[in-house]
C-alpha cells in the first residue's frame, strides 16, 4: 500500500464536528443545561467508578469530552490532545457507555505504551482497533446475539476483524481491500495481545479478574 500517495485525509475528524467548531466553552452553564451532555457526564462517572482501566492516570475533566458527533460513531480517541470523545447524542445506555469507555481507553493505553503512529502507520492503527474490539466487550456473546449475529465458527475472531475493519474505513480514506490486507497482516499478533488484561474478558465482572491476572503476572512468573 502506498501511504505516500497524495490525497486529502482528515483522519476521521469530520465525524467529531465539535473538535473544530468551538460551539461553546466546556463546563459552561449553557452546556450543563443540555440533557444529552448531563446524561453523558453521569454515565461516564459511573463507568469510571467501575472500570479497572481508569486505574492508570486518567482524569475525567482532562481526558474525556462529551460531544455531539456524526450519527455513525459512538466515540473516538483524539491522539493530538490525548483525549477521549464520547458521542453524547449516540450513547443512551450505561452498558453502551461502559463499552465505549473501555474501547477508547484501550486506544489510550496503546498510545502511551506503544507510541502508536496513528496518522502514518496503518498497521499501528489496525492493531489498536483489533485490540479494542477484542477486549472492550464489543464482540461479547450477549452483544452479538442482540445484533442477531451468532453461530459461526470462530465467530468472536470474525466479529473483531469486522469491527476493526469498519473502524479503519470510517477514519481513513483507503479501499476496503487495502484495509483488509493490513488487518490480516497484524491480526494474529494483535488479537493475542491482551494487555492490560490477562486474557479476553467475557463480561464486565470478568474484566476485573482479567485485569487482576495482568497485574499479578510478574508475581506468578517470579514463583516459577
Amino acid at each position: 500500500m502506498d501511504q505516500n500517495k497524495p490525497q486529502e485525509e482528515d483522519y476521521g475528524y469530520n465525524l467529531f464536528p465539535e473538535r473544530n467548531s468551538g460551539k461553546f466553552q466546556k463546563g459552561s452553564i449553557a452546556e450543563s443545561l443540555f440533557t444529552f451532555n448531563h446524561k453523558c457526564q453521569v454515565m461516564l462517572q459511573f463507568a469510571m467508578e467501575t472500570s479497572k482501566l481508569t486505574g492508570y492516570a486518567v482524569y475525567k475533566d482532562r481526558h474525556f469530552s462529551c460531544e455531539d458527533c456524526d450519527g455513525t460513531v459512538s466515540g473516538g480517541f483524539d491522539a493530538t490532545s490525548s483525549q477521549i470523545v464520547l458521542c453524547q447524542n449516540n450513547i443512551h445506555q450505561q452498558s453502551h457507555m461502559n463499552r465505549v469507555v473501555t474501547h477508547e481507553l484501550i486506544h489510550a493505553f496503546d498510545h502511551c505504551r506503544a507510541h502508536v503512529d496513528w496518522f502514518n502507520n496503518f498497521k499501528h492503527l489496525a492493531c489498536s482497533e483489533i485490540r479494542a474490539a477484542n477486549l472492550s466487550g464489543d464482540c461479547s456473546f450477549h452483544n452479538e446475539v442482540s445484533r442477531f449475529n451468532f453461530g459461526l465458527k470462530k465467530h468472536h475472531q470474525e466479529c473483531v476483524r469486522g469491527r476493526a475493519l469498519r473502524s479503519i474505513l470510517a477514519v481513513r480514506k483507503v479501499s476496503r481491500e487495502e484495509a483488509e490486507k493490513v488487518v490480516d497482516e497484524v491480526f494474529d499478533t494483535c488479537f493475542n495481545d491482551h494487555a492490560p488484561f490477562g486474557r479476553i474478558p467475557h463480561d464486565k465482572k470478568d474484566a476485573n479478574f482479567a485485569y487482576r491476572d495482568f497485574e499479578n503476572r510478574d508475581r506468578y512468573y517470579a514463583n516459577l
